[in-house]
C-alpha cells in the first residue's frame, strides 16, 4: 500500500475499534460519568498509540518505504500520527479535567463512591499507589508535548531550534508512558488491547532512547568530506559535492542527510549526481530557502568533515513507460539533474526501456544562465527533450499547456517534484482529463516538518 493517507486512517480506525470491541462500555453507559470513564480510557489509549508510532517512524526506518512509497510519504504519516496525537490527547485531557470544573462550578453533581478497595493482585495495588503521581506527571508532560508539537508545525521556527526542541519530545513520551502504564485499567493488560498497548509502547521506548541517545539513522551514516561548493547567485543555490567513504550506492532521484555541523543536526537533500564506486563522490544541490539553507554559504568550506546518511526515497523513475513526463519546479529539478547525468553513463548498461523518451518541463521564477546551460547539457547527454519555462516571460506551466506539448501524454508516467500547490494543481487537471494519477504520477512531498 502506497498511500500514507490510508496507512494512517487505517491504524487510526484499528486502535478505536480495538477498544470499542473489547471494551464497548462506551455505547452502554446510562450516566455521564460512566461515559466520561470510558472516554478517558478511549482517548488515552488512541493518544499514546498515535504518539509510539510517531516515535517509531522518527527513526527513519527502511522497511516501510517500499509499502508508503517512500520516507518523505512517512515523514508526512509521521507528521499527521503527531498531531492526531495531539487533538485526541485534548480531548482526553478535556474528559479528565472538564467535569472536574463543571462539579466546582455547581453544573454537575459528583457521583457518591464508596471506600476504594485496595486490589488483591501485587501488581495492580502497586500501579494503584502510583496514581496520583501519574496524573500529575502526564498533566505537566502534556502540557509541555502541546508546545513542543505547536512549535514544530510553526513553520517560521527556526530549524535549528526546531531540532534541538522536537527530540524533547522523547522524553515527554517517556513521562506519558508512565502515565498510561499505571492509568490503564488493569483488566486491559489481559486483552488484546493490552497486548497491542505492550507491543507499542515497548517500540516507542525504544525508539525514544534512540532519538535521546542520537542515534537516528547511525546505521546508514557514512563519513565524507566537502570537495567542491559552487553558488549560482541567479538561482541562489548552492551546489555542494562530497567525497564519502563506505557509501553503498544510490539510484538517481533519492535523496540524503548531510550533516555539516551537530548542533544543526542533519539536513535532507536531493542527491543530484549518479553513483559510481570509482569515484565515491555525492553532489547535493541546495537553495536558499528557510534559516539553515541560507547559512550553509556561510558556514561550509572545502575540506570540511561531513556525515551523508542514506540513501532514502522511491521516487526513482522505475517503470516500464515508453514515455516519461519529467516536471521539475524551481529546485524541484534536482532529481531529474541525477536522472540524467546516470542515463548519459550508462547508455551500454540501460535499466530503462528501450527507446523511452523524455520531456523535461523546468519551470524556474529565477534566472541563472550558468545553471540553465548546465541543465541543458545534461538533457542533451541523456537525450532528453528539454522545456524551460521561466515564469516572467512564459507564464506558468499548466496541464493545458502540458498536454499541447506532449500529444502522447496519456501513455506515459508523470515524475513530479516542486512546490505542493503547484502538483497539487497538476494532478487535479489530468485527472479530470482522465489520467490514471493514482498509478501514474509519481510526487514527491519533500517537505520533512
Amino acid at each position: 500500500m502506497r498511500n500514507p493517507k490510508r496507512v494512517f486512517w487505517g491504524a487510526f480506525v484499528f486502535l478505536v475499534l480495538l477498544w470499542l470491541t473489547v471494551e464497548p462500555t462506551v455505547l452502554r453507559s446510562n450516566t455521564f460519568f460512566g461515559l466520561r470513564e470510558a472516554m478517558v480510557q478511549l482517548t488515552g489509549f488512541v493518544a499514546i498509540g498515535c504518539m509510539s508510532l510517531a516515535m517509531v517512524l522518527a527513526l527513519r526506518p527502511r522497511w516501510p518505504e517500499a509499502w508508503l512509497g517512500g520516507l518523505d510519504k512517512m515523514y508526512r504519516m509521521h507528521k499527521w500520527l503527531g498531531i492526531s496525537a495531539l487533538v485526541v490527547a485534548i480531548a482526553h485531557w478535556l474528559w479528565a479535567q472538564g467535569p472536574k470544573w463543571a462539579v466546582g462550578w455547581g453544573w454537575l453533581e459528583r457521583p457518591v463512591r464508596g471506600a476504594r478497595v485496595a486490589p488483591e493482585n501485587p501488581v495492580a495495588a502497586l500501579l494503584s499507589s502510583q496514581r496520583g503521581v501519574a496524573e500529575g506527571v502526564g498533566e505537566w508532560a502534556f502540557y509541555a508535548i502541546v508546545v513542543l508539537i505547536v512549535l514544530a508545525l510553526i513553520r517560521r521556527f527556526p530549524y535549528h531550534l526546531f531540532y534541538r526542541t522536537h527530540r524533547l519530545l522523547a522524553v515527554g513520551y517517556l513521562a506519558l508512558v508512565f502515565h498510561a502504564v499505571v492509568l490503564l485499567k488493569f483488566s486491559h493488560w489481559t486483552s488484546p488491547i493490552g497486548w497491542l498497548a505492550a507491543v507499542l509502547l515497548v517500540c516507542g521506548i525504544w525508539a525514544a532512547i534512540v532519538v535521546l541517545l542520537r542515534r537516528v539513522g547511525r546505521h546508514a551514516q557514512v563519513p565524507g568530506k566537502i570537495t567542491s561548493l559552487h553558488f549560482f547567485a541567479g538561482v541562489e543555490s548552492l551546489e555542494i559535492e562530497t567525497e564519502v567513504h563506505g557509501w553503498q550506492g544510490h539510484k538517481p532521484g533519492q535523496f540524503a542527510f548531510l550533516t555539516a555541523d551537530a548542533t544543526d543536526g542533519a539536513h535532507p537533500y536531493t542527491i543530484a549526481s549518479d553513483w559510481r564506486e570509482e569515484i565515491p563522490r555525492i553532489t547535493f544541490v541546495v537553495r536558499k530557502l528557510g534559516d539553515h539553507t541560507q547559512r550553509l554559504l556561510e558556514r561550509l568550506r572545502v575540506g570540511q568533515a561531513v556525515k551523508v546518511e542514506g540513501p532514502y526515497g522511491r521516487f526513482t523513475f522505475d517503470d516500464d513507460c515508453a514515455r516519461q513526463i519529467w516536471i521539475g519546479g524551481g529546485i524541484g529539478i534536482t532529481p531529474f539533474i541525477g536522472r540524467m547525468k546516470h542515463m548519459a553513463g550508462y547508455t551500454e548498461e540501460q535499466d530503462w526501456p528501450e527507446g523511452q523518451q523524455i520531456d523535461l518541463f523546468h519551470s524556474t521564477a529565477d534566472v541563472d544562465n550558468e545553471a540553465l546551460d548546465k541543465l541543458a547539457g545534461d538533457a542533451s547527454s541523456a537525450d532528453v527533450r528539454l522545456h524551460v519555462l521561466i515564469d516572467a516571460r512564459d507564464g506558468y506551466l499548466t496541464g493545458e499547456r502540458l498536454r499541447a506539448a506532449v500529444p502522447e501524454w496519456r501513455e506515459a508516467s508523470i515524475w513530479f517534484c516542486g512546490p505542493t500547490d503547484f502538483g497539487k494543481a497538476l494532478r487535479r487537471d489530468l485527472a479530470r482529463h482522465g489520467f490514471p494519477v493514482g498509478q501514474r504520477f509519481h510526487q514527491e512531498l519533500f517537505a520533512m516538518r
